[in-house]
Parts: C-alpha cells; structure tokens; sequence
C-alpha cells in the first residue's frame, strides 16, 4: 500500500507537460536529480519520452539525418521522425502518461525535490477537502487511510472528480479516489451491480440489522446519491402493494434496465427463494413470479448471468444449513429447472465466488462451512452438465470465504474474504484459459479491500477497464470505494509461455498466447508509438553495438526451445506417470469390484442361509410351544392316573376287611348280635 500514491498533479496540459519535462530532465533544466531520473528509464522508454518531448515542443521533424556514425543521435531522429505529423497537444498527453507508468510518484517526488510543501491533510468518511493553494499554485491532496501499522498517505488529484482516475498511470494497485455526495452506511454482505456508467448498492447488514437502502454512484463524477424507491405490485395480475424486506447475503443482478435481487437472508425467511426486480426508469420495485419448483430460501449462495439465466449454487438456508444444489433461472420464461448434474460436485459451502468463462464453463472458487475454509477450484460444464475438479498452476490463493470475484476478459479477479483469523490482502488473478494464478497486489494493514463481505464489480472509464469494490467488514463495517485499474497485460501470461499442462483441457479452447506490449497502453497510437520506437532501437543498436542482433535471437531461441523441449520431456514423463498410476489404480479398482461382487455374493448367500435358520427357529418355537402344552397334558393324565389308582386302592382295602372279619367272627359282631 505504500506504493499507492497517485501518479498525478493538479496541473492541466501544457502546464503538466512543462512539470514532468522538467522533472525527466527533458528541457535542459539544471536539476540534480535529472541524471538520476533519467537513468532509471529504460533505452525503450528514453527514446520515446524524447520523441514525445521534440514533437510536443518543436513538431514534426524536419531536421536533417545525422551521420550514420552517430548511432544514438540517428536512433533519437529516427524515433522523432516517424511520429509524423502527431499534434503536440497528444504527444504532450502521451510523454506524461509514459512518464506515470514508469514512474507513477514522479509528482510528489518533483515538489519535495524544489522544496514545495505536500500538506497532510486527515480525511474520515464523511469529510471531503477541497485542494490547497499557496501563492496561487495548486498542490496535489493528499488522503491518510486508516491501517493497523500506521497510515498510508495517498496522494490526490484536486481534479480527480471531474477526471476520475483517467490519469493514474498505475497498473493493479488499489486507490481510494475522494468522492462526493452522501454515502451509503457502512455495510457487508450487500449486492452491487453495474448499469451505463453507474454503480448500484442494495441492502446488505450493518451492526446484525438488514438493510434495504438503495444507492447509486456515478462513475463519470464519482458522486453518490440515494434513490428513493417506490413500491411496485406483486405482479401485473395483481395491484396490491408489496413490502420489501430488508435483506443480506443476497445477488444483484444487472438484467436490461433493471437490477434484479435473488435469495438473501431476511429477519422472516421464507420457505423458497423470492426474486425482486427495481425498474430504474421507474424506480419501482416489484416481486417477480415464477414458475416450475424454486430452490430453498438462502443466503451467501452464487449467482452467475449467463446468457438469459442465472445459474445458482450452493449458499446456507435459514436454518444454517449449508447447500452445494444447482438451480437455473430461465429469465425470459421465469422458469426454475433444478439440475443434477453428474460428477462430484464442490462440497457444501457459502459465500464462494462464481464466474462463468467462454459462456459455457461455470467455475465455483473458495467459500467456507461452519468451520473451514477452502481454496478448491470446480468447473461445471454447462452443455454436459458435468462437475470436474482440475489441477490448480501458479500461486494458488490461501483458503477463503466472504471474498468477491469478477471476470474481465479471460482474467478472473478475486479480492478480499477471511479464513476465520483474519482478512486476506492479496488480490489475486486466475488465468481461466490456462488455470494459472497470480498475485495481482498486495495490500498492508486492515483497510476496506482486505474485508469479508465486500462487493466487486467492473465499469468502464474513458474505455477502460476499472474495478470497483465497496464495504466488507474486517473489524469495522466500511463504506469507501477503492478502485483498480487492471493491466491489459496479464502477468501470468509472461511466466505461462511454456506448454500448457494436461488440467488445462478441462477448459475448452484454452490459449497461452500473450498479448504483445500494446495492449499496455492500450489501442491506437501509444501501441503504434512504441512498435515505431522498438523497431527503430533494434535497427540502430545493432549499428551502435556491432553486434548480429539475429545470431543473438537465435541463440535465445535456441535456449527457450531447449527449455520449451526439457519442459515438455518433464510434462511428458509426468504425463506417462499419471497414466501408469491411473492404470495401476484401475486395475486396482477393477480388483476390488470384484472382490466386493464376490463379498456381495457371499453376503447373499448368508442372507439367504440366515433366513432359513429363522425359519426352521420359528418352526422349532412352534414345536416347543406344542411339546410344553403336551408335558402340561401329560401331567394332569398322570396326576389323574394317581388319584384315580390310590382311591382305587382304598377301596380295596375296605372290601377285603369286611370279609374277613366276617369269616373270623369279629368283636363287633359279636356286639351286633346280641344286640
């Protein structure tokens, strides 16, 4: 962050031009520092700052040619010479361009040489301050952002208002522009989307409460204002007003000219997601109604424009659920398609980052459940309908959820998030052609661009390229804007001229061509300018030199093809090796199918072996059941069988007594007789 100062004045053209003219050494000025500055330039860059400089001061060249002996002054004519008729004006643009990009602090640097004071100037988020002016010279502001380890003073433009950031000439490092108007409260989990130049915020949570503000920030005055939204009806069939709950965790999607907000948590979560539209001719919100099943209702899920629908994933219902389904939105009929796709899909999570590349692949990066993190990288193919889980190159970002991601090109731009300790600080780039990252810039201490919840989008200005993110939380809520300005140039490219390796195929149509150094300075002249200066420095170095520039260059292609073919020998033997391991591991796969058929087979036969023991159990149980009721007979028989014999037998011994008593002639009958 500290490499973060504007590289740019207050000044106007020509008064801009005289200032960098002076500070580069170029006007013949006695400055000590001119040698100094100048030697850091490059011969590339030299020459043209020069050729600028003549053709801003003196025209087009109408010198005569030097003598071919004098290589370096036929060098500086040539480049002169073949600018034209460029008008002064545009070379006096171009010359301070060039001069930020090589050296973006050349401003500041240039008033401390003469001893002109930087005021200091303390800045909060609800002040603006105005530019500084001494003895009626205007000096650049400067802004002091809150950090842990200090402050990081920024320089400003006291015009930056009126011309935006047009003329940073510093490539991916963030900057916080002064902006005016009123600005939203300070806010994460919010949505924001992009429409003509103009930056849209909606709801979001602040201190644990909902919001449903909505706010607009325009990207060609760097102005917030707040839109007061009407209340629209449900739907056409139906006039009754509809209430719009505050919500977080939500998606604002850009659709024609209306932002559309799908999902989000409210403080009454319904059972299904819900999708509003805000008319920005009308300023009217209104549900829309659906047709088909909707998904669950959720927060911290992905949404991902492609084509006419929007393709969501994953994100965490009311009851903290965590989710990892797919759903489509078809916009033009309103319809919901729940999609299973084949393949192992990511692992449940929320607050991921979606993008779609080449409109057929949607790559899900990151997010977190209840407790980890994670930095996995999985492509869907949107024809097949497939998941797959491809090989990460370069420098794979560190586990994060809560982060913001937007595609520009090819590039797929990631910034912010946590991993449970702290804030991330490295903004980060994915190559999605070839799946190489790259750390884009790194930030120091706690300041908004190293926050959880953050929101960022791409706009446009003076035709290119910006990124734009706006709130998170990292230990405070934020409400500032930072801008990046992306180089055309992709820094992976340059490391990434090798072949391309084998994970690669899970993106269509990858390519590893790098874009030649045009494209840093955009289309139209700056490239032409350079390509006439570069042909010229090659032409006239190898006269100065004496040396066989083409000998050299085959030389150097020579090594780059035996670095080319080593790398390829060591991609091949990978290559070969992932294929013997991957045949090992199928003819393992294949073994253990069949000895799990054969446990399978095994199991069966058990099951059908145990089902016969139970059924002979139940029979024996019957028989048992049977054999108890018989004892149980049996025993009353033989209790019968006893009474019966023994009364049997006492009855017998009463029969034989009498007889023989009679026979005998017994005491008691004698009795009875004489009775």
């Amino acid at each position: 962050m500290a490499s973060m100062a504007r590289a740019s004045s207050g000044l106007q053209y020509p008064e801009r031009f005289y200032a960098a003219a002076s500070y580069a050494g170029f006007d013949g000025s006695p400055r000590s520092s001119s040698k100094a500055v100048r030697a850091k330039f490059n011969s590339e860059s030299a020459l043209i700052l020069y050729a600028l400089y003549q053709q801003a001061t003196v025209g087009p060249c109408n010198t005569p040619e030097p003598s071919a002996w004098n290589a370096v002054e036929k060098s500086k004519w040539s480049s002169w010479k073949k600018l034209a008729d460029m008008a002064s004006t545009e070379a006096m643009r171009l010359f301070v361009k060039i001069l930020e990009e090589e050296d973006p602090g050349w401003y500041s640097r240039a008033s401390n040489s003469v001893s002109e004071p930087v005021v200091d100037v303390q800045m909060n988020q609800n002040s603006k301050v105005g530019p500084v002016v001494e003895n009626g010279n205007p000096y650049p502001e400067t802004k002091t952002i809150s950090a842990e380890n200090g402050s990081i003073q920024e320089a400003q433009d006291k015009d930056v208002v009126s011309e935006g950031i047009g003329s940073v000439g510093v490539y991916d490092q963030w900057i916080a522009p002064p902006v005016s108007g009123q600005r939203p409260k300070a806010r994460y989990e919010h949505g924001a989307a992009v429409i003509q130049d103009k930056m849209y915020i909606y709801g979001g949570n602040h201190n644990g409460r909902y919001l449903n503000d909505l706010h607009v920030f325009d990207l060609r005055s760097w102005t917030w204002s707040k839109i007061e939204a009407k209340v629209g009806a449900e739907s056409h069939d139906s006039p009754s007003p509809v209430t719009i709950s505050p919500c977080a965790g939500h998606s604002l999607i850009p659709w024609g000219n209306k932002l559309i907000s799908i999902a989000g948590h409210t403080k009454d979560p319904t059972e299904s997601i819900q999708v509003k539209a805000f008319d920005l001719h009308t300023s009217t919100w209104s549900f829309l109604k659906t047709y088909g099943k909707p998904p669950t209702s959720r927060g911290g899920q992905s949404v991902t424009l492609i084509g006419g629908s929007l393709v969501i994933f994953g994100g965490q219902d009311a009851k903290r659920t965590l989710l990892n389904d797919l759903h489509i939105l078809d916009l033009e009929t309103m319809t919901w398609d729940e999609i299973d796709a084949v393949g192992v899909s990511p692992s449940p999570r929320s607050d991921h980052a979606a993008a779609v590349h080449a409109d057929r692949y949607l790559l899900i990066f990151g997010g977190g459940s209840h407790a980890t993190c994670f930095n996995d990288l999985h492509v869907l193919d949107l024809q097949t309908m497939e998941w797959s889980r491809p090989t990460q190159q370069g420098e794979i970002p560190t586990p994060r959820a809560g982060h913001a991601g937007v595609p520009v090109g090819e590039n797929w731009f990631i910034v912010g998030g946590g991993d449970n300790k702290s804030g991330v600080s490295e903004t980060v780039v994915l190559n999605m052609s070839t799946l190489v990252w790259s750390v884009v810039t790194t930030v120091e201490g706690r300041i908004p661009v190293a926050s959880e919840g953050l929101s960022l989008v791409v706009g446009s200005y003076n035709g290119e390229d910006v990124l734009l993110s706006f709130g998170g939380y990292n230990g405070r809520y934020n409400n500032e804007v930072n801008v990046l300005k992306p180089s055309h140039k992709s820094s992976l490219q340059s490391k990434m001229e090798t072949s391309v390796p084998d994970s690669v195929s899970a993106v269509h149509n990858a390519t590893t061509a790098t874009r030649d150094v045009e494209s840093e300075y955009g289309a139209g002249q700056e490239g032409k300018i350079r390509e006439i200066v570069m042909d010229n420095v090659d032409t006239e170095a190898m006269k100065f030199r004496g040396k066989n520039f083409n000998e050299h260059l085959l030389a150097t292609l020579k090594g780059d093809k035996e670095e080319l073919e080593s790398s390829l020998s060591k991609e091949k033997a990978q290559s070969l090796q992932l294929k013997q391991e991957l045949s090992e591991a199928e003819t393992r796969n294949t073994d253990l199918y069949k000895e799990l058929q054969s446990v399978r087979g095994q199991l069966a036969s058990e099951q059908s072996r145990c089902f016969k023991l139970e059924v002979e159990l139940a029979e024996l149980r019957q028989k048992l059941q049977t054999m108890e009721a018989l004892q149980k007979e049996l025993e009353l028989l033989q209790r019968q069988k006893a009474a019966s014999e023994q009364a049997a037998l006492n009855a017998k011994k009463q029969g034989s007594g009498g007889v023989w008593g009679w026979l005998a002639g017994t005491p008691g009958s004698e009795k009875s007789d004489d009775a």
